[in-house]
């Protein structure tokens, strides 16, 4: 599980409203003098993030709590909302290739571009589709875990 400590902005029962500083991973780099990524960080800076996640604790706005997300939750979300897009482009501007060459156009290219540009909006269709659907899964939502000052004790017994 992915987890994360934030602040908790708003809440309302079942969900919650929290607030997370972005930063990126440059910070503990060695390299990050040196480095064009950590100074285009730099120039960026770190933006603070609003999520809506579950709250089964029942925590309050001010409350720092850690949240968490199934890793398998964020890697199958993250490959659709790459590569649909991508893939939807590519074979549409095939297939608007093909189309054109069939129809004897004298060139195919703007039948790939036109595929092309059609692949990627309707793949951006599904994706808002996608993205309203599993928005009300319970499964796809981060969840409130803790407490920050909470400390999970396990209690052995020493006989």
């Amino acid at each position: 599980m992915i987890e994360e400590r934030v602040t908790v902005t708003a809440s309302d029962g079942t969900f919650a409203q929290v607030s997370t500083q972005r930063v990126s991973s440059c910070g503990s780099c060695a390299a990050r003098g040196a480095c064009g990524t950590s100074a285009l960080a730099r120039l960026l800076g770190s933006r603070r993030t609003s999520v809506r996640v579950l709250n089964p604790i029942g925590a309050r706005p001010g409350d720092e709590v850690v949240i968490g997300l199934q890793e398998s939750v964020l890697t199958r979300t993250s490959f659709a909302f790459y590569m649909i897009p991508l893939l939807s482009l590519i074979l549409f501007a095939i297939l608007g290739k093909w189309l054109a060459g069939e129809l004897q156009f004298d060139s195919t290219e703007p039948g790939a571009i036109l595929g092309g540009l059609f692949g990627l909006a309707a793949g951006m269709v599904w994706l808002r589709g996608y993205a309203g659907r599993i928005s009300r899964d319970r499964q796809h939502q981060a969840v409130i875990l803790r407490r920050t000052n909470e400390i999970s004790i396990s209690h052995r017994s020493s006989t």
